[in-house]
Protein backbone atom coordinates (compact mmCIF):
# COMPACT_ATOMS: atom_id res chain seq x y z
CA UNK A 1 0.00 0.00 0.00
CA UNK A 2 1.12 3.51 0.76
CA UNK A 3 2.18 5.39 3.74
CA UNK A 4 0.17 8.13 5.70
CA UNK A 5 2.50 10.96 6.30
CA UNK A 6 1.93 14.18 8.45
CA UNK A 7 4.11 16.94 9.58
CA UNK A 8 3.17 19.17 12.52
CA UNK A 9 4.32 22.09 14.54
CA UNK A 10 5.51 21.99 18.05
CA UNK A 11 5.70 25.73 18.10
CA UNK A 12 2.26 26.89 17.07
CA UNK A 13 0.46 24.03 18.31
CA UNK A 14 -0.90 23.33 14.37
CA UNK A 15 -0.41 20.54 11.26
CA UNK A 16 2.85 22.52 9.08
CA UNK A 17 1.14 23.17 5.84
CA UNK A 18 3.42 23.77 2.89
CA UNK A 19 6.75 21.98 4.09
CA UNK A 20 8.35 20.33 1.19
CA UNK A 21 8.42 16.70 1.30
CA UNK A 22 10.55 14.10 -0.50
CA UNK A 23 9.96 10.23 -0.61
CA UNK A 24 13.82 8.31 -1.68
CA UNK A 25 14.23 4.66 -1.90
CA UNK A 26 17.33 2.83 -1.27
CA UNK A 27 18.61 1.46 -4.71
CA UNK A 28 21.56 -0.53 -4.79
CA UNK A 29 22.95 1.11 -1.93
CA UNK A 30 22.37 4.90 -3.47
CA UNK A 31 18.88 7.18 -2.84
CA UNK A 32 16.63 7.70 -5.57
CA UNK A 33 13.68 10.04 -5.96
CA UNK A 34 10.39 8.41 -5.89
CA UNK A 35 8.29 11.54 -5.01
CA UNK A 36 7.61 14.80 -4.32
CA UNK A 37 4.97 16.78 -2.28
CA UNK A 38 4.34 20.02 -0.56
CA UNK A 39 1.76 18.55 2.67
CA UNK A 40 -1.28 20.60 2.82
CA UNK A 41 -3.40 22.36 5.13
CA UNK A 42 -3.78 19.23 7.91
CA UNK A 43 0.17 18.95 7.57
CA UNK A 44 -0.30 15.66 5.07
CA UNK A 45 0.47 13.86 2.00
CA UNK A 46 -2.53 12.82 1.01
CA UNK A 47 -1.34 11.82 -2.42
CA UNK A 48 1.13 9.18 -1.27
CA UNK A 49 -2.17 6.79 0.73
CA UNK A 50 -2.54 5.43 -2.88
CA UNK A 51 1.63 5.58 -3.92
CA UNK A 52 2.19 1.79 -4.15
CA UNK A 53 5.61 1.18 -2.12
CA UNK A 54 7.27 -2.06 -2.52
CA UNK A 55 9.37 -3.92 0.23
CA UNK A 56 12.49 -1.96 0.80
CA UNK A 57 14.27 0.86 2.64
CA UNK A 58 13.02 4.28 2.17
CA UNK A 59 13.76 7.59 3.47
CA UNK A 60 11.40 10.98 3.98
CA UNK A 61 12.87 14.58 3.48
CA UNK A 62 10.76 17.02 5.16
CA UNK A 63 12.34 20.76 4.03
CA UNK A 64 11.86 22.24 7.64
CA UNK A 65 14.57 25.13 6.78
CA UNK A 66 11.77 27.21 4.23
CA UNK A 67 8.83 26.48 6.76
CA UNK A 68 10.42 27.67 9.73
CA UNK A 69 11.83 30.77 7.43
CA UNK A 70 8.98 31.31 6.43
CA UNK A 71 7.75 31.62 10.19
CA UNK A 72 9.99 34.17 10.53
CA UNK A 73 12.39 31.48 12.67
CA UNK A 74 15.56 30.18 12.12
CA UNK A 75 15.74 26.24 11.88
CA UNK A 76 18.81 24.34 13.57
CA UNK A 77 18.01 21.28 11.24
CA UNK A 78 17.42 22.60 7.61
CA UNK A 79 16.27 18.86 6.78
CA UNK A 80 14.74 16.25 8.67
CA UNK A 81 15.35 12.87 7.53
CA UNK A 82 13.30 10.02 8.31
CA UNK A 83 14.80 6.68 7.01
CA UNK A 84 12.40 3.51 7.73
CA UNK A 85 11.97 0.02 6.14
CA UNK A 86 9.12 -1.10 4.50
CA UNK A 87 7.95 -5.18 5.64
CA UNK A 88 4.98 -5.51 4.42
CA UNK A 89 4.12 -4.15 0.97
CA UNK A 90 0.17 -4.60 1.86
CA UNK A 91 0.07 -2.48 5.24
CA UNK A 92 -0.37 1.40 4.94
CA UNK A 93 2.15 2.64 7.07
CA UNK A 94 1.64 6.07 9.21
CA UNK A 95 4.87 8.47 10.13
CA UNK A 96 4.14 11.74 11.89
CA UNK A 97 7.06 14.59 12.66
CA UNK A 98 6.56 16.93 15.35
CA UNK A 99 8.64 19.80 14.12
CA UNK A 100 10.51 22.69 15.83
CA UNK A 101 13.65 25.00 14.94
CA UNK A 102 15.40 22.80 17.77
CA UNK A 103 14.33 19.30 17.64
CA UNK A 104 12.23 17.04 15.79
CA UNK A 105 10.41 13.38 16.84
CA UNK A 106 9.40 11.13 14.65
CA UNK A 107 6.43 8.26 15.06
CA UNK A 108 6.45 5.45 13.04
CA UNK A 109 3.14 2.56 12.83
CA UNK A 110 1.04 0.78 10.34
CA UNK A 111 -3.10 0.82 10.03
CA UNK A 112 -3.34 -2.93 9.54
Amino acid sequence: MGIDVQALDSVYGRPAASVDVRLDRADNGQWVMDARAVTDHEGRVKEWLEHRLDRGLYRIVFGSDRYFVGLGLSAAYPEIVVVFRMIDETCTYQIQVLLSPHSYSAYFGSFN
